[in-house]
């Protein structure tokens, strides 16, 4: 979610009113501003975009809420010693946090462990281990609108009575202290992006905020009016009607079968009843494709903690299979792929195929991404329910990422085509009319300008390092991953230095190249790549011969409060993961609309920016999704181009022959070794490409003028990219819900006036 302070004036439109009050008082808004610590509650683009989504759902007049947990320790703080990462508790909650309100009127019990009593009334989960959630709450304003939703956060607690009821009363203290346990739950956000870490506390917090939520849907639902009760029981024919709950990834998986155990156990709905009112209830999203970051829990953990659910996955799975072989007869090996159990070794439950069995939608989160997931890692589910799956692009708030992060650029933009923009952002095509303004264009550079001189006083005062504002400033700001591929920046990095050295005297573009984000701890290459980039910047920053051309900075601890600093102050966007691999990507439509141009492949949502801007308006280079199949059939070979490339060659030997490490020359002979014998994600293949697409890049950034008239053809095309947009689709194809235009009237005027226009709406 990052800092509340500033979005919220934004969004209530106190903005100008506060800074004017706080000037009175002697005091500076933007440096109370900074003393606010992020709330860091996700790991990367998938916690982002949810933010994001919030945002665009208030501004809609959607009755929506986001739930999730709310984790003590946030993603770690990362310090960055003698170039290595070093992880740091994040401790956000240290001085309080006046955003929340804690809600024990609401507090809910969630279940763990215990056995099945199968009895002729039905199943009963009993001698089951409790903890209580308590919720959380913090506003969600929208735009301007006097819209405020709600983000409803679940922390756990021990009851009072945790292991005091048993007869060993003996240790009281003990009992007292192991409170904890129950109480971990909510403890720690785990910090992998990407990747699947299959340990009990996790499959804990996952069922915990499930359980939690659950209760909280249906509590409301029997309060409202639908939930009409026939003598003694609920009845639940609406709900699907009335709720609509859209699973963020496998992560909430164990919804599907938390609610049909409380359809089937507890409101004795009969099965088939109980599953179509589920499968009306879901949707699920899919954000990536990589094997490894796909959920598969083992069923021995699964019968352990969660025995009931397990039963009810079997049912579902069972039922599933059933209906495959009836439409499929004697097709053994299409069970297999289907099942939602995978057989061999240890057995698993393999969550996205529960998502998609559970749900009457599954979308992607970029054509291309979308794509993929029908055409290739869920064929089989496509081909049985095609209309089932649907595409909805990511998209990004405006109000963060431009409004609050670039006042300059936003109040340029409302100077030519009003302020309207903002709620509608399609309307930035306007901006197509001034590309041969040259006193826009002029303006444009000038606050891309005064945004880089920003910048390069926090680099200076953060890194002690003498920024060049006028270089090109070349940025990669997202997690490390070898498929984000940092590592072929950091190769292009090397063949500029050498480049430099080879020639001084040549003609060189300078760039600023800025480099940040988190490794996940356990991740022991992302933490190679980050100690390599940092080897290279300590020789490329005290070479005498390279001077000011070129500087590399690792920027420290890269998290949503600083995303808002860098991405004003961009020249050149780094999107260049190996094509096929990131589901879409949201950083890249944040530099689109903040005025910078894009170096990327034609990889998730950078393949509709292309479309929207034109291609020639962006830098794409490189392999394409058929170019990768194909060099998967015929074998990739990374000694060929290591062998063809003479500068490739050259910057792959320094780092062998310890020139960047030179008191542990072969410090990174792992890194090396993994681009040889083990990159899946191709970085040589692409070297080239990428060298020559750079060079493109440096030419252009010579003609100021060419390069400012390509950045408006770039925000004028970004308008696609709001998160207003995607929310609105989800809206109208999967939720089946209006968004209002009604504002509000705020609490001062009489309400009575709009009552009868607010139309009954599904909640989201």
């Amino acid at each position: 979610m990052g800092r509340t302070l500033q979005n919220t004036m934004i969004n209530l439109g106190l903005q100008n009113a506060c800074d004017e009050a706080i000037y009175q008082l002697g005091l500076d808004m933007e440096e109370l501003e900074e003393i606010e610590e992020d709330a860091g509650l996700g790991n990367g683009g998938l916690g982002r975009l949810a933010a994001c989504f919030l945002d665009s759902m208030a501004t809609l007049g959607l009755a929506a809420y986001g739930y999730g947990i709310r984790y003590e320790y946030g993603i770690f703080n990362q310090k960055i010693r003698d170039g290595w990462q070093v992880e740091e508790a994040d401790d956000w909650l240290r001085h309080g946090n006046p955003w929340e309100k804690a809600r024990p009127e609401y507090m809910l019990p969630v279940h763990f462990y215990g056995r099945v009593e199968h009895s002729p009334t039905g199943a009963k989960w009993v001698d089951t281990q409790v903890v209580l959630a308590l919720p959380y709450d913090t506003p969600v304003p929208g735009y301007m609108n006097n819209t405020v939703n709600t983000m409803r956060l679940w922390s756990a607690r021990a009851p009072n009575d945790f292991n005091l009821r048993d007869f060993n009363v003996g240790d009281y203290i003990q009992a007292v202290l192991d409170r904890n346990l129950a109480e971990n739950i909510s403890r720690v956000l785990y910090p992998n992006d990407n990747f699947f870490e299959g340990k009990e506390l996790r499959l804990k917090q996952e069922y915990f905020v499930v359980a939690a939520t659950l209760q909280d849907i249906i509590r409301r639902f029997k309060a409202s009016k639908f939930g009409s009760t026939d003598s003694v029981r609920t009845v639940f024919d609406s709900f699907p009607d009335q709720v609509a709950i859209q699973l963020n990834d496998t992560h909430p998986a164990m919804a599907i079968p938390e609610l049909m155990r409380i359809f089937v156990d507890i409101e004795k709905l009969p099965w088939n009843k109980a599953w179509d009112i589920t499968k009306r209830t879901f949707a699920y999203t899919n954000h990536t494709v990589l094997p490894e970051a796909l959920e598969r829990w083992p069923v021995d953990l699964v019968e352990k903690l969660l025995p009931r659910h397990l039963q009810i996955i079997y049912e579902i799975n069972q039922r599933h299979l059933d209906n495959i072989a009836s439409l499929f007869p004697n097709d053994v090996d299409r069970l297999r792929r289907m099942s939602l159990i995978e057989e061999g070794g240890t057995k698993r439950i393999n969550m996205a195929h529960l998502c998609i069995v559970g749900s009457h939608a599954v979308n992607g989160v970029a054509k291309i991404h979308s794509e993929i997931v029908k055409t290739q890692v869920f064929e089989d589910f496509a081909a049985l329910e095609p209309e089932k799956f649907q595409n909805k692009t990511n998209g990004i708030t405006p109000r963060r990422w431009l409004l609050l992060c670039n006042p300059g650029l936003a109040e340029l933009i409302a100077e030519k085509i009003g302020e309207d923009y903002v709620r509608d952002l399609s309307q930035l095509t306007k901006l197509h009319e001034f590309v041969d303004d040259d006193l826009f264009i002029r303006e444009v550079a000038k606050v891309k300008q005064e945004n880089k001189v920003k910048f390069a006083l926090y680099l200076e005062k953060e890194y002690k390092v003498k920024i060049n504002p006028s270089s090109m400033f070349d940025v990669h700001v997202k997690r490390i991953h070898e498929y984000k591929r940092q590592l072929m920046n950091c190769l292009h990095i090397i063949t500029m230095y050498n480049c430099i050295r080879r020639d001084p005297a040549k003609l060189f573009v300078p760039r600023t190249v800025i480099i940040g984000g988190k490794a996940a701890p356990g991740y022991h290459m992302a933490k190679m790549i980050i100690k390599l980039i940092n080897a290279v910047g300590h020789v490329v920053n005290n070479d005498p011969i390279v001077g000011n051309k070129l500087k590399v900075i690792f920027l420290e601890n890269y998290r949503v409060s600083l995303a808002e600093k860098v991405i004003p102050a961009t020249d050149l966007s780094e999107q260049i993961s190996t094509a096929g691999t990131e589901a879409s990507g949201t950083g890249n439509m944040k530099f689109m609309l903040n005025g910078a141009l894009t170096i990327g492949t034609m990889d998730g949502a950078n393949v509709e920016m292309a479309e929207e801007a034109g291609e020639e308006n962006l830098f794409i280079f490189g392999m394409r999704v058929e170019d990768v199949t194909e060099l998967d059939r015929e074998g990739y070979n990374a000694q060929k181009y290591y062998d063809q490339l003479p500068e490739l060659k050259q910057a792959i030997d320094q780092i062998k022959s310890g020139f960047f490490s030179p008191k542990e020359p072969d410090l990174f002979k792992d890194v090396v070794d993994m681009l040889f014998h083990h990159d899946r994600f191709k970085v040589f293949a692409d070297y080239e490409a990428y060298v020559k697409c750079q060079e493109k890049v440096s030419e252009l950034y010579l003609n100021s003028k060419a390069w400012t008239k390509m950045v408006i053809k770039n925000i004028a095309a970004a308008g696609k990219f709001s998160s207003d947009r995607t929310i609105k689709e989800y809206a109208r194809d999967i939720w089946h819900v209006e968004p209002s235009n009604l504002k509000i009237p705020p609490p001062n005027e009489p309400r009575d006036v709009v009552e009868e226009k607010t139309p009954n709406g599904t909640a989201a």
